[in-house]
């Protein structure tokens, strides 16, 4: 019996990967971008309007 080779598709499979890594990664970062920067811009306006401060009587 002759033996057959096989291709491997080990190699497409790890750029497939890396890819997902990759965009999974972005995806996060854009997430976390999106999420937590307005509400550090709402704590900053609000701060700058003075509603932390406690009132004067």
């Amino acid at each position: 019996m002759k033996n057959k080779k096989t291709k491997k598709l080990k190699t497409r499979s790890k750029k497939k990967n890396q890819e997902l890594g990759q965009t999974k990664n972005s995806a996060k970062l854009v997430l976390f971008i999106f999420g937590i920067g307005p509400i550090i811009g709402i704590i900053i306006f609000l701060y700058g309007k003075g509603f932390f401060n406690s009132p004067n009587l």
